[in-house]
């Protein structure tokens, strides 16, 4: 069975313009086209392109997934180029993460601090805490 490219533009909620992207920066080799021209894609060139995604969805630039394309075709010579590019790809993504969670903790810390001048109508409370722990910790 193979689908067409807005079949497959809709299973991946991409557009057929990024999916026309990536066939020119030569990101799909592997989909094969039809005598007319019209490319062919199967379940396995789908699956492929889910990994794309994945890359791109860690800021992987264009030139390194091609890179990654490349070996694939390669074959078991690049494995250890490939294991190792996964490796610094989950470095990266940790490294996100860690930043996302403190950001986070600063907007449930701001989300708070909301919450409780809404509940006394005014910030002037948080300022009145905030000063009082000023003192504090000036005469310790």
């Amino acid at each position: 069975m193979t689908y067409s490219i807005s079949e497959v533009a809709k299973k991946l909620d991409l557009t057929v313009y990024t999916l026309r992207y990536y066939d020119k920066e030569g990101l799909m080799p592997f989909v094969e086209r039809s005598e007319s021209g019209t490319r062919q894609f199967k379940d396995s060139d789908i699956d492929f392109l889910k990994i794309i995604q994945c890359l791109k969805a860690t800021g992987m630039p264009i030139k390194d997934i091609k890179d990654f394309i490349a070996w694939c075709s390669e074959g078991d010579a690049t494995l250890q180029q490939r294991y190792d590019m996964f490796t610094e790809r989950k470095a990266s993504v940790e490294a996100q993460m860690e930043e996302l969670r403190r950001t986070m903790e600063v907007i449930e810390h701001k989300q708070s601090y909301y919450r409780k001048a809404l509940e006394a109508g005014t910030e002037n409370i948080h300022k009145t805490v905030l000063t009082y722990k000023r003192e504090q910790a000036a005469s310790s």
